[in-house]
């Protein structure tokens, strides 16, 4: 939200999380008190935090300008997504926006030089992808083709990865570019190898209480991609997309990712790989690459 830095200054990273995020497809669960939010952060920090990725895109209540106060105040890097969700979080006159107008937008926020943007988030449906969802993808990738900004796709519960790595592909985004989220909703250890096998990030975005049942595999599948060589492409983050998920509220919020849940995970892979996870790792993932 500052102005771009070196990847090296990035520290401990939450991959995936949210401040701000208003959508009907929620309603009554929006996130856009702003001492709230700065709440968060602070905790964020206190618990050893150094950079957030608010995956947030357009049109959801970003609240940009409220972000750049909050990384002001609290020191922390706050990284913050453009593009667009799935149908049912936008109004439905955003169906009729073309790959084109789309894509003009995404680059204005990436390259504006008040709040730029560091990511474009895409959500992805359920084991399919629609019309509205390859047009978001071809924007995506007319974008990064401009800018180098890397992809961040929401997997509806984890699913169509394969298709949504096979689109991208088709557009001319490299997987080593591309950060898959929620891919522990769908804890299938083939599935996941096989996703991991294309060099793409895969981000486990939990734990959060709003709607994380599979949360208790995630330690299992790190540790598995750790073991057959593939930690180097593993990201983790909150999700925190409720008030009641918040850590200022019953938790466990955006200091979980680095309390109880970096204990659960140290268990199984040690810190030195933790450290990967959270620091190397995010650090490449969000590397500016202009092609």
């Amino acid at each position: 939200m500052l102005g771009d830095i070196n990847s090296d200054q990035l520290g401990a990273t939450n991959s995936h999380d949210h401040l701000f995020l208003r959508t009907p497809a929620l309603p009554g669960q929006e996130l856009d008190d702003v001492g709230a939010a700065t709440a968060e952060a602070q905790a964020f920090a206190a618990a050893g935090g150094r950079t957030i990725v608010q995956w947030t895109p357009r049109g959801l209540g970003r609240r940009r300008a409220d972000l750049a106060a909050i990384a002001a105040a609290t020191g922390l890097h706050i990284v913050v997504a453009t593009g667009r969700h799935r149908a049912m979080h936008h109004d439905p006159e955003e169906a009729n926006r073309t790959a084109d107008d789309l894509a003009r937008l995404i680059v204005a926020d990436i390259t504006s030089t008040t709040h730029p943007c560091g990511l474009v988030k895409i959500g992805t449906g359920y084991h399919h992808l629609d019309t509205f969802e390859r047009v978001s993808l071809e924007a995506a990738a007319a974008a990064h083709t401009l800018t180098g900004t890397p992809v961040a796709i929401h997997l509806e519960l984890g699913s169509a990865g394969d298709l949504v790595l096979a689109e991208l592909s088709k557009n001319s985004i490299p997987p080593t570019s591309t950060v898959l989220g929620h891919v522990g909703r769908n804890p299938d250890d083939g599935y996941l190898l096989e996703l991991a096998s294309s060099g793409a990030f895969l981000c486990f975005d939990g734990p959060s209480r709003a709607n994380h049942p599979t949360d208790w595999r995630t330690p299992a599948l790190i540790e598995l991609l750790a073991t057959r060589g593939h930690l180097h492409q593993v990201l983790v983050g909150g999700d925190t997309t409720t008030a009641a998920a918040r850590s200022v509220t019953s938790g466990p919020g955006m200091p979980g990712v680095l309390q109880h849940f970096r204990n659960t995970v140290t268990q199984r892979i040690g810190d030195e790989a933790w450290e990967t996870i959270t620091v190397a790792n995010p650090a490449r993932a969000l590397t500016l690459r202009p092609r």
